[in-house]
């Protein structure tokens, strides 16, 4: 019999979600998304050491101050992982846009670009890559300049509500990244309750979302993320993408019986929901209003940007 991750490759696109890129190769997954976090975490693996050394190398000859090639460093890394991944994989990798420039649109866009030139100086097609970017208004903005005006796709990360979901497929951004788990853990810590994967409020805000995309004809893709168990993903199996760490795969791959497919877009266009709009007053206010994804959100950018400041911290001091 086959084993549920087997069986959900042929409902949905299976994304590793990790920096560990040895790991990937045993679960054969399509995509890799990382992030500051994933990343920090493997460069404290020895076998890694060799992908640091070259940032460093690389950012001591394209700065001409310490700032400057701290922060041509930073970026090399971050391309380095990528190229490793790209290596295994036949997608695409996501790399994610320093999380201090959440709420600059022009720092977002000049920042993309560069991790996009580092890539293409390295041979790697722009097509391979989606730049990560925080969903905050000016983060969808530069998403939405990239697309259009560079040929540059994004993956919109920390999304936590649907008027970030809305505005993300009205900008045409290629994929967003709904955080399912984080959901879940600000409910449970909020209410007390403890939640079947039927009632996961996390499991329930991608199902609206995907249902939505389809009904309405949108081509942004779904992909849903930060899962804390295997019962989330199999509520979302037929979702366009799942990003899912190698604990889960390795869950997934273990287990065997039926797993049925929950979503399909024949099944979202026979729903009904309103098409809505939003600018951006009534997006700020639709998300001051969503305690959970103002909360989650600027938790996740504080997160990020710490592990990016201790990735910095790293380079820093092999630079000197």
């Amino acid at each position: 019999m086959s084993t549920f991750l087997d069986q959900l490759k042929q409902y949905t696109t299976v994304v590793a979600d990790t920096g560990d890129f040895e790991t990937i190769a045993q679960y054969k997954p399509t995509d890799a998304t990382t992030n500051p976090s994933l990343i920090l975490a493997a460069i404290q693996k020895p076998q890694y050491a060799k992908l640091v050394e070259e940032a460093v190398v690389y950012g001591k000859a394209k700065g001409k101050t310490t700032e400057d090639q701290l922060s041509w460093a930073f970026d090399k890394l971050l391309v380095n992982f990528g190229l490793e991944i790209l290596k295994i994989i036949p997608g695409r990798v996501s790399t994610e846009v320093d999380a201090r420039l959440s709420f600059d649109t022009q720092g977002t866009i000049a920042k993309a670009q560069r991790l996009i030139a580092l890539y293409e100086e390295a041979g790697v097609d722009r097509k391979r890559v989606l730049i990560k970017i925080a969903s905050t208004w000016e983060g969808i903005q530069a998403a939405q300049a990239l697309e259009a005006q560079h040929g540059i796709h994004c993956n919109l990360t920390l999304l936590f509500s649907f008027c970030q979901a809305v505005a993300c497929a009205e900008a045409q951004v290629t994929l967003i990244s709904p955080f399912v788990g984080r959901i879940l853990d600000w409910y449970k810590a909020a209410t007390g309750k403890t939640y079947s994967a039927e009632t996961d409020p996390g499991v329930q805000s991608v199902q609206t979302i995907y249902n939505y995309y389809k009904q309405h004809g949108y081509s942004t893709i779904v992909m849903g993320a930060s899962f804390r168990n295997i019962g989330e993903i199999e509520q979302l199996a037929g979702c366009d993408y799942l990003t899912i760490s190698p604990s889960l795969l390795a869950e997934l791959q273990q287990k065997t019986g039926t797993l049925p497919q929950i979503l399909s877009a024949e099944r979202a266009q026979a729903q009904s929901q309103t098409k809505v709009s939003f600018n951006e007053a009534s997006f700020r206010w639709a998300l001051n209003e969503d305690a959970m994804a103002t909360d989650k959100l600027s938790e996740g950018i504080r997160k990020f940007a710490a592990d990016g400041k201790k990735m910095e911290d790293t380079l820093a001091s092999k630079l000197q």
